[in-house]
């Protein structure tokens, strides 16, 4: 389990993310939420490695995330960052490919990966186009096939990081990417994922932290986050929040 303890994380003078403790539980989707700048990003460069702590520790199995060796860390944790660019020509089963690297399974298995992650991404109909040929959504879900091939099926111990993967699809890829993400959830994997959506955080994720500020102001279920009060103090926005006439999560309206 991804784990952190009071982790704060300071650029030069100012601190970014301040006494942030919580857990990345198997079998969850963790939604992150809050204004630009409240330290979501900086907090999941925390979690995945590239930025060290100023205090606090980041955790994997109860192992200090540093001490991992790196090819045993990437079979257990795999980051979506919010910008992924390639140069090269690569075609898009290449480049899903890449995913398999940390792994020894050889090439029968990893084409089956390969071809059940393109599927689960809704990217399959791309396979043998150029990379550089792509729409901006088109490359996304491309990477999102990427993460997921690097920790297919996806079970307990292991942990997806995303940095808003929606951001640049249509309404029904958002669903589809989502939908994707919770069945690898389902199936035992911890996911900690970056939206600005309220109401598809509401809807695919179990539990939700909001930041501000770079610190805590909530970490609870959908139900109890998305509180009109609080997200009026937060986000600055009159909101109507009522329970969605099918399915029961939240369904916020900006007034």
């Amino acid at each position: 389990m991804l784990r952190t303890e009071n982790l704060q994380i300071r650029r030069g003078q100012k601190v970014v993310l301040s006494d942030v403790t919580l857990d990345v539980r198997p079998g969850e989707v963790l939604g992150v939420l809050g204004p630009n700048g409240a330290g979501k990003s900086t907090l999941l460069a925390a979690l995945c490695g590239e930025l060290a702590p100023t205090a606090g520790q980041v955790s994997l199995d109860r192992q200090a995330l540093s001490q991992w060796k790196g090819s045993e860390r990437a079979q257990r944790l795999a980051v979506l960052p919010q910008t992924s660019t390639l140069d090269f020509a690569f075609r898009v089963e290449e480049v899903v490919g890449m995913g398999r690297l940390p792994h020894q399974t050889g090439y029968a298995r990893d084409a089956e990966i390969i071809e059940a992650a393109l599927q689960a991404a809704d990217v399959e109909h791309l396979t043998g186009r150029s990379y550089l040929a792509l729409s901006g959504g088109e490359r996304q879900r491309v990477h999102l096939a990427r993460v997921l091939a690097q920790l297919w099926p996806g079970q307990n111990g292991q942990t997806l990081l995303l940095d808003e993967p929606t951001s640049m699809l249509d309404p029904l890829h958002q669903h589809t990417t989502l939908k994707a993400i919770r069945a690898f959830a389902d199936r035992g994997a911890a996911v900690l994922i970056i939206l600005h959506d309220l109401n598809l955080a509401a809807r695919y994720c179990d539990r939700l932290l909001l930041l501000e500020e770079g610190r805590v102001c909530a970490l609870d279920c959908p139900q109890a986050v998305l509180q009109p009060a609080l997200l009026k103090a937060v986000f600055g926005l009159d909101v109507l929040v009522q329970p969605h006439p099918e399915l029961g999560h939240p369904v916020i309206i900006a007034r």
